[in-house]
C-alpha cells in the first residue's frame, strides 16, 4: 500500500507486473525484520497484504519463512495469489480485516509470530481503479468500500446520514475545518437529488471551500474523501484492534513494522508502541515491580520519512512515516531488576539508527 504497483499481467505461464514500483521502505523493512526472522521456521504476519511487494521480497530473502497475509479486498488477494504463486506451499493469504488476526492465527495454528508489517491507508490497485470511487480526481460511482462484498459505501455515507454525524465525520477523520459549510452544500444538493459521483462530490466539496483556502494545500477534496474512505471501512477501529493483536503474538526478539500516511493512523500507532515501551510501575520506586516492566523496545527513533530518492521515484510515499518496536524477552513477566534513569523515561530504549 502506498507505492504504485501496476495491474498484473499475463505472459505465459508468468505473473508479472508491468512497470512495478519499488514497494514503499522496502529495503528498511526488510533490515529493520531481518534480525526477527533468523530462526529455523519463522512466521511472519503481513496484516495489509496489497499487492504483495513486501511479502514477496520477505519469502525471497528468507527461504524457512511462513507467510500469513492478510487482506479485505478480493481483487488484492487475487492478484497478490498470482504474484506469490511459487511461495504456495508457506504462504497463507487469508481473505480478512486486520482486525481479525487473532482469529486467524488460531484458525492456523500459530500461538506466536515472528514479524509483522502493517502498510496502512489505501493501495495502488484500489486508488488507481476507476471503479472502486477511491479517487477525487477521476469520476466514478461513489463507492470506497475496500471489501465490495460488504459493509456501507461512500454513497450512503454521504445520502442517509444525519447532517451533525456527517460533519464529524470530516472534522475529526479529515480535520476538515470547512466541515460545516461542506454538509450544508451536500444536504442541499441530496435533497434534490441522491449523490451517486465522485466528480460531483468533489466539486460540491471545492464549491465550499473559500477561494483563498483553494489556493493552498492541493485538491479541496483530499479531506473529506479521506475522511469517508476511513469512516466507510472502519479503518481506525481496525487498527486501534489489531496492533495490540500483533504486539500480544509477537514472540520475544519478534518485530513489529508498522508505515502510517496520515497524522490519525501515526497518532495511534505511536500510542500504541509508547506505552508498551515504558514501565507501568511506580516511577518513584528504585526496582521495577514484576509484572510492570516494558514488554517493547522501539528500534527507530519516532517516525522515519522515506528517502529523498525514494519519494522522487515514488511520489505517493511522500507522507510515509516508519515506526517499529521489539518484544523485550521477559519484558512483561517482570524481575524486581533496578531501574536505570533511562528505564524509567516514556519510551526508554536504545533506537537503532537508521542507516
Amino acid at each position: 500500500m502506498g507505492v504504485p504497483e501496476p495491474e498484473l499481467v499475463a505472459e505465459g505461464r508468468e505473473w508479472q507486473a508491468r512497470g512495478t514500483h519499488v514497494p514503499v521502505m522496502l529495503e528498511r523493512c526488510l533490515s529493520l525484520l531481518a534480525p526477527a526472522l533468523t530462526g529455523d521456521a519463522p512466521v511472519y504476519v503481513d496484516t495489509t497484504l496489497g499487492l504483495g511487494g513486501h511479502a514477496e521480497a520477505i519469502l525471497t530473502a528468507n527461504p524457512r519463512l511462513t507467510l500469513i497475509g492478510l487482506d479485505r479486498d478480493t481483487e488484492a488477494l487475487e492478484h497478490s495469489r498470482r504474484r506469490l504463486d511459487r511461495f504456495a506451499d508457506r504462504t497463507h493469504l487469508v481473505h480478512a480485516v486486520s482486525s481479525e488476526l487473532p482469529d486467524v492465527l488460531e484458525r492456523l495454528g500459530h500461538e506466536q509470530i515472528d514479524g509483522a508489517l502493517f502498510d496502512l491507508g489505501v493501495s495502488s490497485l484500489q486508488l488507481d481503479a476507476p471503479d472502486r470511487g477511491f479517487a477525487y480526481a477521476q469520476d466514478a460511482r461513489l463507492d470506497m468500500r475496500m471489501d465490495q462484498s460488504r459493509g456501507v459505501t461512500a454513497e450512503d455515507v454521504v445520502n442517509d446520514y444525519e447532517p451533525g454525524a456527517l460533519v464529524r465525520v470530516l472534522r475529526v477523520y479529515g480535520e476538515e475545518k470547512f466541515a460545516t459549510r461542506i454538509v450544508s452544500a451536500i444536504v442541499r444538493e441530496r435533497g434534490r437529488s441522491r449523490i451517486t459521483s465522485t466528480a460531483r462530490l468533489a466539486e460540491l466539496v471545492r464549491d465550499s471551500i473559500p477561494a483563498p483556502a483553494r489556493r493552498t494545500g492541493g485538491n479541496p477534496a483530499k479531506r473529506t474523501f479521506q475522511a469517508l474512505r476511513i469512516e466507510v471501512n472502519g479503518e481506525l477501529a481496525a487498527l486501534e484492534a489489531a496492533l495490540p493483536a500483533a504486539l500480544d503474538a509477537l514472540a520475544p526478539g519478534g518485530r513489529v513494522v508498522v508505515m502510517s500516511y496520515q497524522s490519525l493512523e501515526d497518532r495511534i500507532v505511536k500510542q500504541a508502541l509508547a506505552a508498551r515501551a515504558r514501565s507501568t510501575g511506580p516511577i518513584d520506586l528504585p526496582v521495577e515491580l514484576p509484572g510492570t516492566g516494558p514488554t517493547l523496545r522501539l528500534i527507530t527513533r519516532g517516525a522515519e520519512p522515506p528517502t529523498e530518492e525514494e519519494v522522487a521515484e515514488n511520489p505517493r510515499a511522500a507522507s510515509v512515516k516508519l515506526r517499529a518496536a521489539e518484544r523485550i524477552a521477559g519484558g512483561d513477566a517482570g524481575t524486581g531488576r533496578v531501574r536505570s534513569r533511562k528505564s524509567r523515561r516514556p519510551g526508554a530504549g536504545a533506537p537503532e539508527s537508521s542507516e
